[in-house]
This record gives structure tokens, sequence and C-alpha cells, in this order.
């Protein structure tokens, strides 16, 4: 505080805004957006978390999509002045590093991107394949025999490895969590590709049960729907309609949207639990079990991988009790997977299995997105060993 010459007198202190106000409200919109959904997320709690008021912040944005549009970019940006290296090792440890800072908002690489418009999504996509091909090319110069494709799967794998940190909320020492994931990528590059030309054979689980039940036939529209658009984008009367019912005809059997989406949560957790015990059940010794419980994760994930995908992007958007309570479920289900790693690998601290066990499971369920599965092609064979590698790196 200064004094004036005249009087003595304390002179007012005059507040200056930041320099860096515009990319301060990014990080904190893309913090909120990763922790509780885009739609989940208002500009005034936006404004509250930056200690401004609500209206200024439209001195710096028109509204929340431009926010989202931005953090975007500033992610994209951010990774892609960190990786511009010739060097894969030192490419890796920086992504490493990038992963365990920006852990907060790597659900906008995970998810969140999906409510960017056509153009911006292709924005977004363009950007990661720059990212793909600046590790794919020194991967290949390292494995001559690679193809193009083969190489720029691993690379995706890998990616997935990094992007993992920003599913879970588990803690771990920032130096062993960067030295872990750098060292699991290194295992999926090093490792054999998934083949992405696979093309699906017969009708999946959730292609069969639309001949099933009124109740079951609605909850598995609602999952399609959500999967392709989104929770929020989707109306109950979208929702009859893929049902062949009108919309006041769903209140019969849900009381409203939130409760489509538990019940959907639900049968999720059931059908994790249930692959789980049978896995174990027939398993013949630890290592067995793990193979098992890889092979029964990666059939879930691609004959259930909208209901997957789902249970995995729309946490945010569950009615409170039920998210607390899907929570302590979905965090029993990795803690059988990192009791399991900790006897097979005793030197490991069980931070750094979970850590481990939350990549690996990540691994599969971003392939699913992008790889058409088929049981006869063996891609089933391959998911599993890339999860194992990266449980085993």
């Amino acid at each position: 505080m200064s004094v004036t010459a005249a009087s003595g007198e304390p002179a007012p202190t005059v507040r200056k805004r930041p320099k860096d106000r515009k990319a301060q409200l990014a990080l904190a919109a893309a913090e909120l957006f990763c922790e509780r959904g885009y739609h989940g997320v208002s500009l005034d709690e936006i404004a509250t978390a930056v200690g401004i008021s609500g209206p200024a912040i439209y001195r710096h944005f028109p509204n929340k999509y431009a926010m989202l549009v931005f953090a975007t970019r500033k992610l994209t940006d951010t990774v892609l002045d960190a990786t511009t290296s010739t060097d894969l090792d030192e490419l890796l440890m920086a992504l490493a590093r990038l992963a365990v800072a920006g852990r907060k908002v790597a659900g906008l690489y995970q998810w969140e991107w999906r409510y960017l418009d056509a153009d911006h999504r292709e924005e977004f996509r363009g950007d990661l394949e720059v990212l793909v091909r600046r590790l794919a090319v020194p991967l290949m110069d390292l494995r001559p025999s690679l193809t193009g494709p083969d190489a720029e799967a691993l690379v995706r794998a890998a990616l997935s490895v990094f992007g993992s940190v920003g599913t879970h909320r588990a803690a771990i020492a920032k130096g062993r969590g960067e030295a872990a994931l750098h060292r699991a990528a290194w295992a999926v590059l090093r490792g054999e590709p998934p083949t992405p030309e696979a093309v699906p054979s017969g009708p999946s689980e959730e292609q069969a049960v639309r001949v099933g039940a009124r109740r079951e036939i609605l909850l598995a529209e609602s999952v399609q729907l959500f999967h392709r658009y989104g929770y929020h984008a989707v109306g109950v009367e979208e929702i009859g309609r893929a049902a062949g019912i009108n919309a006041s005809s769903v209140y019969r059997y849900f009381p409203g949207k939130a409760d489509i989406l538990a019940a959907a949560f639900y049968r999720a957790s059931e059908r994790v639990a249930e692959t789980t015990a049978v896995a174990l059940a027939g398993a013949d010794g630890d290592e067995d079990a793990l193979r098992r419980m890889s092979q029964s994760y990666v059939d879930l994930t691609f004959e259930r991988s909208a209901l997957v995908s789902v249970y995995l992007a729309e946490n945010n958007n569950l009615p409170e009790a039920d998210r607390h309570e899907l929570r302590k479920v979905q965090r029993l289900h990795v803690e059988e997977w990192v009791r399991l790693l900790g006897r097979l690998r005793p030197e490991l601290a069980a931070a750094e299995a979970r850590l481990l066990v939350h990549a690996a499971l990540n691994v599969v369920t971003d392939l699913s997105r992008w790889v058409r599965f088929d049981r006869s092609s063996g891609m089933d064979r391959h998911l599993v060993r890339l999860a194992l590698t990266v449980l085993k790196a």
C-alpha cells in the first residue's frame, strides 16, 4: 500500500485484472467440466472458482461453449508444444509429466471433447493425429518391421496409458506416477500391435436385447442414445421413439431419465461383478486369475461397448445417492485387481499397482471405441495381451 505525498494518508489500492485471466478461466472451466461434466457446470460456478462475478466472464468468453473450445485447444497446444523432440524416450517422458501434472483436465481428452460441434471435433482429431504421427515415426525407426497402422495402433494404446490418470482419483506421488506411466507406455510400444481392421461378426448382447421385455428395450435403447449423443442431449421423447412407444409410456417403467441412467449403471456393475466372480472362481492360481479377469473385461467391453462407455463417461450425471454408491462399487472392483496384482508383484506399492490397473482398463475401453471387434480375428487376445503388458510393466 502506498502513501500520498500531500496528506500522508494511504492511497487506495488499485486492483489490476490478471493478464492471464482468460487462461485462468479456461483452466477452471476445464477442471470443472472434467469433474462434473460439461452440462453440469454453470458460468457462475466457473466465475466463483476464480473469484470474479458471473457477468465478468463475458469480457473474455461469449458463452460456456467458447470456454470448452478454448480449453480443448489449450490442452492440445500444450501437448504439441511439449512433444517436439524426435527422441521417443523424451516424448514419452514429456507425456508422463503432462499426464500427472494435468490429470484434472485429462477428461477433455477422454470424454468432454464430444460436446464440441463437428468442425471443432475435426480440429481436435487433427491435432491428435499430429501427436500420433510424432510418436509413430520414431517408433518405426526403432521397429522397422512395424507397418504405419501397426505403429499408430500401439501409439494410441500408449496414449491411453497416459490418459488413464484422468479416469480416477487415486493418489500417487508425482515422481513415482511419472515413472510408472513412462514404463507402461514403453512396454506397450514394445509389444505386439492390435489389428484395427477387424470386422464384427454376429449380433452383440446389446443388439440381441432388442427383442426382450419392454423395460429391457427401453434400457438398451437409452444406453445406445446416451453413448452416441451424451446424456444431456437425449430426451425422454427420443428414448420412447427409439423403443417404439410414446414419451408418456416411458414413465410406466422409469420415474425419469436419471433413473434410466442409474439403472444402466447398476446393470453395468452387475455385469462386471458377474464376470469377475466367474474369472476368479475358475482360475488356477494368481497368474491365471489375472489373465482370466483381463479376458472377461475385454469380452464385456466389446460385447457391451455402449454400456461400458456410458458407465465410464456419464458418472457425473447420476443422482447423488446413486453416484456415491456406484463409485464405491467401482473402487471395490478396482481393488480386486490391485490385490491380485500385488500378490503377483509384491515389489509394487499399492498406489503404483492401482495406477497400472487403471491404465490397463483404460487401454481396453479406449481401444474399444475405435477398433471393431471380431473374436475370430483374435482381437480379444490382442487386447488381453496389451492389458497384461501394462499390468506387468
